[in-house]
Order: structure tokens, then sequence, then C-alpha cells
């Protein structure tokens, strides 16, 4: 006799927005989520901004995240002295204006010889560049977290990895859910 077939729906990952540009806290002990925009920001002191004041929130501090069209996203954290401590996704993608404009303001090294052409070469594209330590206070050592930016990942599969690592992934599904 066969056995009746499975009936369980398969599991399914959470779909966030294809851009988005979020922020990240704890609050009162938890991580909370707040949408930004529905579509990728595109104006660095305006997501600046959105980090609040250096110090003035819960421990580890805010995170702003943009995702832009699925492709690569960027992430801001004040570091010591109000910096802003920034990680581009792909620091290779430098014909999306977020993604060169946080590659130039925060001297964000791109490895040399690469060329716009490189974001479409399979060998060539998505190389992380920026601030790898960005959530190592959070608990995401900078080589877990390079693990997940050298994964075959969306940039909103990369950064749910992240915030589940780090604890805001239901929170983040709930602001960002496409």
């Amino acid at each position: 006799m066969t056995p009746p077939p499975d009936r369980t729906p398969p599991h399914e990952e959470p779909q966030l927005r294809p851009s988005f540009a979020v922020r990240a806290a704890v609050v009162d002990g938890r991580w909370r989520c707040e949408l930004l925009a529905p579509d990728a920001g595109d104006e660095l002191p305006a997501l600046e901004a959105a980090l609040g004041e250096p110090g003035g929130a819960g421990w580890p501090g805010p995170v702003v995240l943009v995702v832009d069209s699925r492709l690569y996203f960027v992430a801001l954290r004040h570091g010591p002295g109000g910096m802003v401590r920034a990680l581009v996704s792909d620091a290779t993608f430098l014909e999306a204006v977020l993604a060169a404009e946080a590659v130039e303001r925060y001297g964000i090294e791109v490895r040399t010889g690469t060329t716009v052409d490189d974001a479409f070469d399979p060998e060539e594209a998505g190389v992380p560049g920026g601030d790898l330590d960005l959530f190592a206070d959070a608990g995401l050592p900078a080589e877990e977290l390079a693990a997940i930016l050298s994964d075959d990942l969306w940039a909103d599969e990369m950064l749910l990895r992240i915030a589940g690592r780090v604890g805001f992934a239901e929170q983040l599904v709930a602001a960002a859910a496409a």
C-alpha cells in the first residue's frame, strides 16, 4: 500500500519589496524596524539623518538598510565619534547612483581593475566593500558576514540572513514585506 502524498505546503521564504529603506534599532530591549521609504532611498544625507544622533539609541546602535532593486544593499551605522560606518554589498555596482555615492562618500575601496562591465561578469560581480565589522557588536563577526555576502543571493535575501543572525528578521519582514 502506498502512503498518501504529503499535502504539506512547501516552506516559503518571506518576500520583501524589491527596493526599500528601513531603520532597525533596539527599543526597550527589542529590535524594531521602521520603513523609511517603500523604494530605495537615493540620498545619503537623508539616510544618515535617519540614524539619529550618535549614541542616542540603545545598544547596538541603529542601522539604516537600503535595498535597490534586489541587486545590492547599503547599510549605515554610527561609529566612534559619530562618524558613519558603511557597507555596500556590491561595491563594483557603480552604475547605481546610491552604490556609487556610498563608495565615494565613505571612501570605500573598490578592487583595482574593476569596471562597470564587471558588474555583468559573474566572476567579477558581487564584491562587498566597506566595513565588514558593521554587525560584529550585534553578534555577526566579519568572517560570517563575508560568507553571507559571498553566497549567490539577491540583496534582500542577504539582508534577511543578516537580520536573522542579528535577531531582527521577523521585524524586517513585517516592515518591508512585499
